[in-house]
């Protein structure tokens, strides 16, 4: 009985560090990333140079930053490549679409990826190309791209993007808490507005939009911080030099304060507008 007993110990010893390993192994092994790829027509998938399948596409692999090359099937009309680099993160799944045109211009698409925040925050950046689109999330006007909404309901929302002589493109995401939902859009350039000036009512010509940019003037210290909320208490993100100029995102109502573009995609800071001023340029 002793013997018996023994065995059968050891037997629920062997299966406990089995699957203790198992567990183990799991936990401290690195998720995958993810990567889903739709395209209209179908296109075939080149990641790193190598084939590895056509649209639509979804697989997942090790954490890494690797490019993408999309070559689309069409015997209708010659269409244009796409070719992109994206950083896939652990447990995160990066969808990219694309709609063919002709040409770059004439194509269209999106990129979604999330950036993993604080626990009990949620937020959503829009960048476009062109710059400046005009951009509304669930009907309201958020103002002009490159923006971030801090905070945001975990729901699905509706994007729109418009521009001028650009095809305006819609698509519902779904924001998730403790992450912030990263979204790049490439609009299309309209074939309809041709190459005449749109005319106003009265007939004449529409100016053409302007873009606000933000320059830093002279300081006492000779740099300007740049801060996470628009008050001085709040975290310093980076240093601004005079002369400097960077895209203004948004105007805060009660401080005057400026949101401008930092030089990266869907990475914006506060300043003063104790010491900066805001400057127009025509849009390219």
């Amino acid at each position: 009985m002793n013997k018996f007993l023994k065995i059968i110990l050891l037997l629920f010893g062997f299966i406990f560090l089995v699957g203790l390993g198992f567990f183990l192994k799991g936990y401290f092994q690195p998720r995958k990333a993810g990567i889903l790829i739709e395209t209209t027509p179908t296109a075939l998938v080149f990641i790193d140079s190598v084939q590895v399948g056509r649209t639509p596409y979804e697989a997942t692999q090790k954490p890494s930053e690797i490019s993408v090359k999309l070559v689309p099937e069409s015997l209708a009309e010659p269409l244009a490549s796409y070719e992109t680099k994206v950083n896939l993160g652990a447990g995160i799944k990066t969808v990219i679409k694309r709609e063919f045109g002709e040409s770059d211009e004439s194509s269209s698409g999106e990129i979604i990826s999330f950036e993993k925040i604080g626990r009990d925050e949620t937020s959503l950046a829009v960048v476009t190309t062109p710059d400046s689109a005009q951009v509304s999330i669930d009907g309201q006007n958020k103002g002009f791209a490159p923006i971030k909404v801090s905070q945001i309901t975990q729901a699905e929302h509706q994007i729109a993007v418009s521009a001028l002589g650009y095809r305006e493109r819609t698509l519902t995401v779904k924001t998730v808490t403790g992450y912030k939902l990263a979204v790049i859009i490439k609009l299309a350039k309209s074939t309809e507005l041709g190459s005449q000036p749109l005319q106003s009512p009265s007939g004449q010509a529409t100016p053409e939009p302007k873009t606000l940019y933000v320059e830093i003037l002279e300081t006492p210290s000779g740099f300007l911080r740049v801060r996470e909320e628009p008050n001085i208490a709040s975290k310093e993100l980076a240093r601004v030099k005079p002369g400097d100029k960077f895209l203004l995102v948004e105007e805060d109502p009660k401080s005057g304060w400026f949101k401008i573009e930092l030089g990266l995609p869907a990475q914006a800071g506060w300043i003063s507008n104790q010491y900066a001023k805001k400057i127009e340029k025509a849009s390219d």
